[in-house]
């Protein structure tokens, strides 16, 4: 008999968990629900896995449970730097100076990319130092250059935290250095930041995140991302460690153009964090498939609007919407759009307006947000008279 290879044994283990999966929702279905399970020795304490394109968690445990984020705060500070070169506040060219009592701070604390005293740095080096190994010193002179000072930067990413509905969120540094439980977050929340900076910023995440290491000042670094190379379709995104907050990871992966978002925290080493990230990677991909319901830009319903020149609006999808399902399973999908109406106008085109709810059984009901086809402006009195009467009859 041929020895199993390692290969061979992870493979076999993955068809077994996919077997028991399958036999459980199986067993469940004349209760109407599925219940997927992951293989105990891939969980973490806190673990999230969501469906990007369909906004589904596939697999939650403790995920509103507050911790202190570590390093995965700079992902709020990448996101307010993309917010800002967004708004024409930033470029990526720009070019800030590192203070001495910054570098007398910082030059030696944590993972850093080894800024000189006085150097003159730009935007992108900072942010690629930033999102590729995790630098401290550049958090801080991105947060000075960019607003002036620490306090006003961490404003802007609380800020921000509140836009997104990160209801159990709040920073106090840019860089997650220990700030005695100032700084905390929940898997829920960093899933929703991920969702946004991958969504509103897709060039940006392509240059910053992902990348296997990086060379500033004549120092090479690797990233610490447990999945980016190790898993097919891994290109982010942030890791997070001290003492009192243990290992976490958020990361995220696409295959087939199907992205799948995940979160696992408070893991007792660096190496069950990397067990837990790239097995529950696998997982999602292997045991659930999808439903293609809209592609980006496509038609998805109507909604009314009050007093504006149009008195209803085309809602599009943003990007692709797909329906996940555990795989050779027969499945049931409903789709109804939400939104609190009627709209009022003005209306901008591209504004995001209502949500598509996905129901599919066994599985949490998600949303994904629909956008305005095209924009509508407020009605003149003469308009607004109109749409009553024609309201009326």
């Amino acid at each position: 008999m041929r020895p199993v290879t390692g290969a061979k044994l992870t493979k076999l283990l993955r068809l077994l968990a996919m077997l028991l999966m399958l036999t459980a929702a199986t067993s469940a279905g004349s209760a109407g629900r599925i219940t997927p399970a992951i293989p105990p020795e891939t969980a973490a304490p806190i673990a999230l896995l969501v469906d990007m394109s369909s906004g589904q968690t596939l697999f939650q445990r403790d995920i509103d449970r507050r911790f202190v984020p570590a390093s995965m705060t700079k992902l709020m500070t990448l996101y307010v730097a993309f917010e800002l070169l967004d708004q024409k506040k930033l470029t990526p060219g720009q070019i800030f100076t590192v203070r001495p009592a910054t570098f007398a701070e910082w030059h030696n604390k944590g993972s850093r990319m080894f800024l000189p005293a006085d150097a003159h740095v730009t935007v992108d080096e900072l942010l690629t130092g930033i999102a590729s190994v995790s630098a401290n010193d550049g958090a801080i002179v991105l947060a000075e250059g960019a607003v002036g000072s620490v306090g006003k930067w961490v404003k802007l990413m609380n800020m921000q935290a509140r836009m997104l509905g990160m209801q159990n969120t709040h920073y106090g540094t840019p860089n997650g250095w220990m700030d005695e439980g100032g700084s905390y977050t929940t898997a829920r929340d960093l899933s929703k930041l991920a969702r946004a900076i991958i969504r509103r910023h897709p060039a940006e995440y392509g240059r910053y995140f992902g990348r296997k290491g990086y060379t500033y000042n004549g120092i090479t670094q690797a990233n610490h991302d447990p999945i980016t190379g190790a898993v097919p379709g891994a290109d982010g995104l942030k890791t997070g460690f001290t003492n009192e907050a243990g290992y976490g990871f958020t990361g995220s992966a696409i295959r087939d153009g199907r992205r799948l978002i995940m979160v696992v925290a408070a893991c007792e080493t660096g190496a069950m964090r990397k067990q837990a990230a790239r097995e529950l990677m696998e997982w999602g991909f292997d045991v659930f498939a999808t439903r293609h319901l809209f592609a980006q830009g496509q038609h998805v319903g109507n909604a009314k609007v009050q007093d504006g020149t149009a008195r209803s609006l085309d809602l599009l999808a943003p990007g692709t919407i797909n329906a996940t399902f555990p795989a050779g399973q027969q499945h049931h999908i409903s789709l109804t759009i939400n939104y609190e109406g009627p709209l009022q106008a003005p209306i901008a085109k591209g504004e995001e307006v209502a949500e598509l709810e996905i129901k599919v059984a066994g599985l949490p009901p998600s949303r994904v947000p629909l956008i305005a086809a095209n924009s509508i402006r407020q009605a003149g009195p003469l308009q607004r008279m109109l749409n009553g009467v024609r309201g009326l009859l």
